[in-house]
């Protein structure tokens, strides 16, 4: 140790006044146990807190596959961290990730997370990881584990972002990834829940140009303008799963995010076929139609920004149609007849009034 200039010995520099603070993370972890217990299932081993997350895989399976996905909130943690509200992209979080497992025929068996922040509370990141693990309960998957990261110097101390990891699970020969999808087949619309977790770069600049404030409202609407846009991004594992279960002929799925309906639709829909939807076929939700006035956007950019409600798409069988109707009737779903598959070589084709 080296000595001050009083005598004294000097402690030296520590991780914590470089702005680490391992006991906060020690702390945080403690606040969370609960939460991540809450989402436990069939197949997970041991708690949190070891090096790794084990899950053992069911019995029984012929030929098992699994599929990963990861992603994030984006910009929407802006708006939550402005709002003093952030469990909510916690949910986003776990959506943004499920549904796309969901895609494939798959089942989210468990989920990871990241969050980094300049400065880590543990309250807050209670508050978050309580989020996560609400839409790990939502989807029916497990939260294993995941990584708090406080990092100064790369984040303020207000900041944080978050990221998200997940794996399903499913047999090599239910794997749905449109190569079935036929002249005939129908193609059905869930409907979103707001702006999910896309466009929010756009949201924000849009707020800004005209002065409206996270306090303010939206023509139409009852809530603020933070309560609708912190609205979490709707979770379609379940409603998914009861159509398989029941066996409906689904031969491709769409979670529409970045892109709209058309870039992601396009992506299951095989070379020489088309997917002709109206656009007339359902009711734009306020929240979109107030956003496009206040910023003045075109409806080309409204459509390829964002879902413009609806968050998930499904082709179906045509004999298979009318039954995937009547139990998505018997669900919460919003469900929407969009448009039928044809031959042509726009794989998405949007027509009628926007």
């Amino acid at each position: 140790m080296v000595e001050s200039d009083e005598g004294h010995r000097d402690e030296g520099l520590t991780y914590a006044a470089a702005g680490v603070d391992i006991e906060a993370g020690e702390e945080a972890v403690r606040r969370i146990a609960a939460d991540v217990a809450s989402t436990r299932i069939p197949g997970c081993l041991g708690d949190i807190g070891g090096f790794g997350a084990l899950f053992e895989l069911p019995t029984g399976l012929r030929n098992p596959v699994l599929v990963g996905a990861t992603d994030g909130v984006g910009t929407k943690v802006l708006l939550a961290q402005e709002m003093g509200r952030i469990n909510t992209v916690g949910i986003d979080l776990v959506a943004m990730s499920v549904n796309d497992v969901v895609t494939l025929g798959a089942k989210p068996l468990f989920f990871l997370d990241y969050i980094a922040t300049g400065r880590l509370v543990p309250d807050e990141m209670a508050e978050l990881v309580a989020g996560v693990a609400e839409g790990c309960r939502r989807a029916g998957c497990a939260l294993v584990g995941g990584e708090m990261a406080e990092m100064p110097g790369l984040y303020s101390p207000t900041e944080f972002d978050l990221a998200g990891f997940c794996v399903g699970l499913l047999e090599k020969d239910a794997i749905i990834d449109g190569s079935l999808v036929e002249a005939g087949d129908v193609v059905l619309g869930l409907g979103s829940s707001g702006v999910h977790s896309n466009g929010y770069s756009l949201v924000r600049r849009i707020l800004e140009s005209c002065g409206l404030t996270l306090t303010g409202r939206f023509p139409l609407s009852e809530r603020t303008v933070g309560e609708d846009l912190l609205e979490p991004t709707r979770i379609y594992v379940k409603s998914v799963f009861q159509l398989l279960e029941a066996g409906i002929s689904v031969r491709a799925m769409a979670h529409v995010t970045g892109g709209g309906l058309a870039g992601n639709l396009g992506r299951v829909i095989p070379e020489g076929l088309s997917a002709r939807l109206r656009l007339d076929g359902w009711q734009v939700p306020h929240l979109f139609r107030a956003l496009q006035e206040l910023g003045s956007v075109s409806d080309a950019e409204m459509y390829r920004t964002f879902n413009m409600g609806v968050g998930f798409v499904l082709v179906v069988a045509r004999d298979s149609a009318q039954h995937a109707l009547q139990i998505l009737e018997n669900t919460d779903e919003t469900v929407i007849q969009l448009g039928r598959i044809t031959r042509g070589r726009e794989r998405v084709s949007l027509t009628g009034g926007a």
